[in-house]
């Protein structure tokens, strides 16, 4: 059963309040995700640019709501793996939008990608490909 943005906010609220302080769920869509990461000075890393984990970060909630999106409300559904290609150097102190789309949706194993890009500009700072186990159903 699918869930939809409003449901999957209420539920972060209820149950992981801290994942929405800096992240913003734009949209909800089939089998993918948009958020945007307001990014503040403790996500800048020296060289004036945006910390590799900031970006993890986002990747990996952007996989995470794509999929609560996908299949329903699944609070146990967890990351198993995940790579990130950093292609350019991100504007410091601009906030990051992940794109993200689900490329296989299965029973146990769900595997999805993020387009990583600065609000101001449409040439992505990185791209990043995940896998999350989804907990066996209960009958």
């Amino acid at each position: 059963m699918k869930s939809t943005k409003l449901e999957i906010i209420h539920f972060l609220e209820k149950h992981f309040p801290p994942s929405l302080e800096k992240c913003e769920i734009e949209e909800v869509v089939e089998k993918g995700a948009t958020l945007l990461w307001r990014v503040s000075g403790a996500d800048i890393r020296p060289g004036g640019t945006i910390s590799g984990p900031t970006m993890m970060t986002l990747a990996d909630f952007a996989l995470y709501v794509a999929i609560l999106g996908e299949i329903g409300i699944v609070g146990l559904a967890v990351t198993t793996n995940m790579h990130i290609n950093f292609l350019r150097k991100p504007t410091g102190g601009t906030d990051l939008r992940g794109v993200c789309k689900l490329m296989k949706v299965g029973k146990a194993l769900i595997v999805g990608e993020v387009w990583i890009y600065s609000v101001d500009s449409d040439e992505p700072v990185a791209h990043v490909t995940g896998t999350y186990s989804i907990p066996p159903q209960k009958s």
